[in-house]
C-alpha cells in the first residue's frame, strides 16, 4: 500500500501559515513514508471559488517546497458525486428534509429546554407523501441528510454508537454517533457541502491518511460512517492542533492574515515558514531547519500538543536571520546575482555580510556600499576629522587580507592613543556610512586600498 495524503484548500483566498501547517504535515508525512501527495481543490462553491486563488495556492505551495504528485478540482467531478448521492438514496441512507433554518433553531431550543441533546430529531422521516407533495407545491426544495447508523431498528430511538479510531496525531479517539445530528450532504439548491465530495474523492483517489486541523475531530465519526455506507474502508485520520494569533484569534484566508504570499513578499525564507509552521506546538524545539529532508527527519505527528498554539510573527524574523546567517554561498548565488551581486567578489562579499542581514535582499544595499561608498557622505566633528586624516595617511600597503584591519588599527592606536569606540566608529562611518554592519576586517579586502582611499572625508 502506497501512503497517499491530500491537502484540500478551498480557492477562496490566499492560504496562511495555519493552512501551510496542514499542507506541510501531509507533505512531510508522505516524504517519511515514500508516499504520494495530492492537491485537491475543494471548489464546489463556484460562486466564491476563483482561479486566481487556485493559481496563488499552487504558487505558494511551490515556494514552500511542496510539490504535488496529483492535482484535482472537485468542480470537475460533479458526476461522480451525483452517482454517490443516487447510491445513498437507493440504500435509504439519504433522506429529504424541508425544515427552514428558523424551524430548526426553534426545535433546537425546545430540545435544550427539555434537557435533551440539541440534535436533529429526524422529523422529516415521519412526513407522509401528501405532506411532501404539499412542500413541493409550495416551491420548497429539500435538503438531504445522511442517516447515521446510531440505532438498531427504530431511527427515532438512537442509542450510543461509538466510532473509534487511532488518530495519527492525538492517539485513540471515540465519537458517539448518537450525540450528533444527521449531517446535511446536499443543500436545497442541489450544491454539496464539504462531507460527501471529500469522502467520495478520498475513496476514488486512494487516500490512506487524512491529516487535518483538529476542528474536524467531531466530523470524523460521521465521515467514517459515510465511508462504510459507500462500502469503503476509512483511511487513517490525524488531527493536529490549530495556530492562532498571539491574541488567540483564529487565522483566516479572507482577511489575508499572515498569508504565505505576503510573507514571501516580505523576504521571509521558505524554510523559516516551514520550520515554524511544523515545529510550533510540538515537543520539538522551534529552530531554523535548513531543508525539507532535515525537517522530515524531525517531524513526528504524535509529538503535537492537543491545545492550540499561538503564532508570533517575531519568531519568523528570528528563524529567518538564523537561516540567512548560515546560508552557504552556493545556495544564495543565483538570488544574489538577481540583485546584481556577481563576479569574483560575490562569494567573499556574501560571507562578509550575511551575518548582518535580516533578509537576503538586504545584501543589495551593502553591495552598493562596497562598490560605490556610503549612501550619503558622512560629516565628522573636527576632532574625528583630524583622526581620520591620520588614519588615511597611514593605510597599510597592499596586498590586503583579513589581517590588514588589525595591522591598520594597531598602528593608529600607537599614533593617536585612541582605542575602542573612539577608534573604530569614525573608521566604520567613513568606510560604510553606517554605525553597524559587517566586520571591517572582512570588508576591508573587498574595498581594497584604492577603494578605501576614495572614502577619505
Amino acid at each position: 500500500m502506497t501512503v497517499t495524503v491530500r491537502f484540500a484548500p478551498s480557492p477562496t483566498g490566499h492560504i496562511h501559515i495555519g493552512n501551510a501547517r496542514t499542507a506541510l504535515f501531509n507533505w512531510l508525512f508522505a516524504k517519511k513514508h515514500a508516499g504520494r501527495f495530492i492537491l485537491r481543490f475543494d471548489d464546489t462553491d463556484t460562486a466564491r471559488s476563483k482561479q486566481e486563488y487556485a493559481d496563488g495556492i499552487q504558487r505558494d505551495l511551490h515556494w514552500l517546497g511542496v510539490r504535488p504528485d496529483v492535482t484535482v478540482h472537485q468542480s470537475a467531478r460533479f458526476d461522480t458525486y451525483d452517482a454517490a448521492v443516487e447510491r445513498l438514496k437507493e440504500l435509504g441512507l439519504l433522506y429529504p428534509c424541508w425544515e427552514t433554518a428558523d424551524e430548526l433553531e426553534r426545535r433546537r431550543k425546545i430540545r435544550l429546554s427539555r434537557r435533551l441533546p440539541p440534535v436533529y430529531g429526524r422529523e422529516a422521516l415521519k412526513l407522509t407523501d401528501e405532506q411532501k407533495r404539499a412542500f413541493d407545491d409550495e416551491g420548497r426544495k429539500p435538503h438531504w441528510r445522511f442517516l447515521l447508523p446510531n440505532f438498531k431498528a427504530d431511527p427515532f430511538a438512537p442509542e450510543r454508537t461509538e466510532v473509534h479510531w487511532d488518530d495519527v496525531v492525538r492517539g485513540p479517539q471515540t465519537v458517539d454517533l448518537a450525540s450528533m445530528s444527521d449531517p446535511v450532504l446536499v443543500r436545497e439548491d442541489g450544491t454539496y457541502l464539504y462531507t460527501l465530495p471529500s469522502v467520495v474523492d478520498d475513496i476514488e483517489l486512494g487516500v490512506t491518511h487524512v491529516i487535518r486541523g483538529d476542528d474536524h475531530v467531531t466530523n470524523t465519526g460521521a465521515q467514517i460512517a459515510l465511508f462504510r455506507a459507500l462500502a469503503a474502508e476509512p483511511p487513517a485520520f490525524g488531527h493536529h492542533n490549530l495556530l492562532t494569533t498571539v491574541s488567540g484569534e483564529g487565522l483566516s484566508k479572507r482577511t489575508g492574515a499572515l498569508s504565505i504570499h505576503s510573507l514571501a513578499q516580505e523576504g521571509i525564507e521558505p524554510m523559516a515558514v516551514c520550520s515554524l509552521a511544523v515545529l510550533i506546538g510540538t515537543s520539538e524545539s522551534v529552530s531554523a531547519v535548513r531543508s525539507m529532508d532535515d525537517l522530515a527527519e524531525r517531524f513526528e505527528p504524535s509529538a503535537t500538543s492537543k491545545s492550540a498554539s499561538k503564532f508570533d510573527p517575531a519568531e519568523l524574523q528570528t528563524l529567518n536571520r538564523a537561516l540567512i546567517h548560515a546560508m552557504p554561498f552556493e545556495e544564495a548565488k543565483d538570488r544574489l546575482a538577481a540583485l546584481g551581486v556577481a563576479g569574483d567578489e560575490a562569494e567573499p562579499f556574501w560571507l562578509a555580510v550575511r551575518g548582518n542581514l535580516d533578509r537576503l535582499a538586504d545584501a543589495a544595499s551593502w553591495w552598493r556600499i562596497v562598490q560605490e561608498g556610503p549612501e550619503t557622505k558622512p560629516v565628522f566633528a573636527a576632532e574625528d576629522a583630524a583622526f581620520l586624516d591620520v588614519a588615511f595617511d597611514n593605510l597599510p600597503p597592499e596586498p590586503w587580507d583579513r589581517m590588514t584591519w588589525k595591522i591598520w588599527t594597531d598602528r593608529l592606536k600607537e599614533l593617536t592613543g585612541r582605542k575602542g569606540r573612539a577608534l573604530f566608529m569614525p573608521l566604520r562611518i567613513a568606510l560604510t556610512g553606517r554605525e553597524q554592519g559587517p566586520e571591517l576586517a572582512d570588508l576591508l579586502p573587498l574595498l581594497g586600498r584604492e577603494g578605501t582611499l576614495a572614502r577619505r572625508p
